[in-house]
């Protein structure tokens, strides 16, 4: 694991200098990551949805020499057609699970998250995901508002990171609960203008598939 962070960092390193993404597999899930500014943006696209949103795991490194405040809102999804799907503030989230959230939420969003989190051994936040579940669950005999403790735990809050500070988070984006499909995922933190690719994973996959057959 320790050499594997340490490639991984190498890789981040020149990433830096050359502005480029970085794509790697990790627990099956596939990640893209760019350093910017000496500010690391790495995200998965979670294979799940809760109620009508789409969402995606991200974690950001600071490893500039000032402190920068990152929050959900500075991450919009732009579909083919120019379409901009902006993410949604923490607080929007837990209160729509407050009111319609129930167990299967709470099951969903605790699975999904912490199995993309703990089996990725690249994000080490110092006040991300497992800082914040320890203040979140509590005897809650609501299963709403349980649902919404999973959902304020699991979800990336406005968060002022200090050099050498990072932070996860699920960003929810509202999507009629469909995956994101293709586009361009656009974080804008730290001063920069982080630019991601995307191909919708479904469409990957078939034209695999039509690939293999002789």
């Amino acid at each position: 694991m320790i050499l594997r962070a340490l490639v991984f960092t190498a890789m981040l390193s020149v990433a830096g200098r050359a502005q480029a993404i970085i794509d790697f597999e990790s627990a099956g899930l596939k990640y893209k990551a760019m350093t910017r500014g000496g500010v690391t943006v790495m995200f998965s696209l979670l294979p799940t949805h809760i109620r009508d949103y789409a969402i995606v795991q991200v974690a950001i490194s600071n490893g500039s020499s000032i402190s920068w405040t990152v929050k959900p809102e500075d991450c919009s999804f732009e579909k083919p057609d120019g379409q901009m799907v902006q993410a949604l503030p923490a607080r929007t989230v837990v209160n729509t699970l407050i009111d319609k959230g129930g167990r299967g939420d709470v099951i969903k969003l605790i699975a999904a998250y912490e199995a993309s989190l703990f089996n990725n051994a690249q994000i080490h936040s110092t006040n991300g995901y497992e800082s914040r579940r320890q203040n979140a669950f509590a005897d809650l005999g609501s299963s709403k508002l349980k649902a919404a403790a999973a959902a304020s735990a699991i979800a990336l809050v406005t968060t002022k990171l200090a050099p050498g500070q990072s932070t996860d988070g699920a960003v929810f984006y509202p999507n009629q609960g469909k995956p994101l499909g293709t586009g361009k995922l656009i974080l804008n933190m730290a001063g920069e203008t982080y630019v991601f690719p995307l191909e919708d994973a479904a469409a990957v996959k078939l034209e695999h598939e039509h690939a293999r057959v002789p």
